[in-house]
């Protein structure tokens, strides 16, 4: 079993931008992000900790500016928390081991896939195509994943 934890190396690696999403609580200028337009098969992991957040099939168009997920791939690695920030009550998002801030999720998402909108920056997310994850250690999500044949 993998360890996922907040690691403090990989912290002083982060960007300007992942650093300040990820662990001071920032949201990405909206349209920005790496990820909006990704469309290949894969998951999304935690930058920080590198736990399984997201698959690729649960990736949708919402027009809201970011990536947008129907749920997440590993419930246990998110955390969901009550967020009273900018005067709006939401539901913030983080990865559970490596404490870093995700977004937001709201109940505006398809109804035919559960009505949730995970809204993700992609500054705390990292990418692993599809043909990489069983080198990568996540081989055991692939069922996840969509065949793109």
């Amino acid at each position: 079993m993998a360890k996922y934890e907040k690691n403090p190396d990989v912290i002083a690696t982060l960007s300007p931008e992942q650093f300040r999403v990820t662990q001071e609580n920032g949201t990405e200028r909206p349209g920005t992000g790496e990820y909006l337009d990704n469309t290949a098969p894969g998951i999304y992991v935690d930058i920080v900790s590198g736990e399984p957040l997201f698959a690729s099939a649960d990736k949708f168009e919402s027009g809201c500016g970011w990536p947008s997920f129907t749920k997440p791939i590993a419930p246990v690695h998110v955390t969901e928390l009550r967020d009273t920030t900018h005067g709006m009550i939401r539901t913030e998002v983080r990865s559970t081991h490596g404490d870093s801030h995700l977004g937001h999720v709201f109940p505006d998402g398809p109804q035919d896939r559960g009505g949730l909108r995970y809204c993700i920056n992609s500054a705390s997310l990292r990418f692993i195509h599809r043909d990489d994850m069983e080198a990568e250690g996540y081989g055991a999500y692939l069922s996840q994943v969509e065949d793109m044949a």
